[in-house]
């Protein structure tokens, strides 16, 4: 069986899995190299875990010229959840892909854990996210053709987790985000907020140190966007990873530690949630 998974920057690749079943009849996910270990990326406990230091990033097409990133500079403490905010054009989808390493930068640095991306390769930044990072998309990106589990089987198989490994490790995600029942169903069967579960227990599979979220609750209701919320700041209460959003919705930048405005490619304000922005 082979699918196609589309990453954050909508590029696509052909994966070759390969359903087994076991000696209890489980159904799981291998890929051509079950056995190669998983390197972890260990991240420290610091001050400051992400780090952008006046970033410029600005997007050319013909005769037109985006300035998307004005030289901003940002950090964020580990453990914290931060939501940036800004009318649509402010800049604030492509400074989380450029903190995330999704998209290059044309000048300034971006440092996560005391590590510069800069000058890393395509191949390298993949590897890097793939072990220390986790995303959550207003689009789901889930694989239609595959169960709720074997969708958070994915990254652990890909990273080359043995798949025995890699199912129990997705059921425990599942069971985090209330969803073990579902485990069996493939995305058409399950609601609007069931799927976001579904692509945030995969966002969680490798434990990543940081998970970055665009418009996480951009497709979903008011009571479904509450709880999601719920799940996300329970989530970075109990395990301490750190959490940046992107969204449009107050509500669901009131529910984070801080949020910072963007307008025109800049920082506007920074404030704590519930408290009047400061510059």
């Amino acid at each position: 069986m082979s699918t196609r998974y589309e990453n954050g920057k909508h590029q696509t690749a052909t994966i070759a899995l390969e359903r087994h079943t076991d000696e209890h009849g489980v159904v799981g996910l291998t890929t051509p190299h079950p056995d190669r270990p998983l390197r972890r990326v260990q991240l420290a406990t610091g001050l400051n875990i992400i780090e952008a230091r006046n970033v410029y990033k600005t997007y050319r097409s013909r005769s037109v010229v985006v300035e998307a990133l004005k030289g901003v500079t940002l950090s964020v403490a580990s453990g914290e959840m931060v939501a940036i905010m800004g009318p649509s054009g402010s800049g604030k989808t492509t400074l989380l892909n450029c903190i995330s390493g999704l998209d290059v930068v044309d000048d300034g640095e971006i440092i996560i854990d005391s590590h510069s991306l800069k000058g890393m390769s395509d191949d390298a930044l993949s590897e890097y996210r793939a072990k220390s990072m986790g995303f959550v998309f207003q689009a789901f990106n889930l694989l239609p053709v595959l169960s709720a589990r074997e969708n958070v089987e994915l990254p652990l198989v890909l990273a080359g987790v043995k798949s025995g490994a890699a199912r129990e490790r997705a059921m425990v995600k599942l069971e985090q985000v209330g969803l073990a029942d579902w485990a069996d169903h493939n995305p058409n069967e399950l609601s609007g907020g069931q799927i976001q579960r579904v692509a945030i227990a995969r966002a969680l599979a490798n434990d990543p140190a940081i998970v970055w979220a665009d418009e996480p609750t951009g497709n979903l209701d008011s009571e479904n966007t509450s709880q999601i919320m719920d799940l996300l700041c329970d989530l970075n209460e109990s395990h301490g990873q750190t959490f940046v959003l992107v969204t449009h919705t107050q509500e669901v930048g009131s529910r984070t530690h801080r949020i910072v405005n963007m307008r025109d490619g800049l920082i506007e304000s920074s404030s704590q949630s519930g408290s009047e922005g400061t510059s």
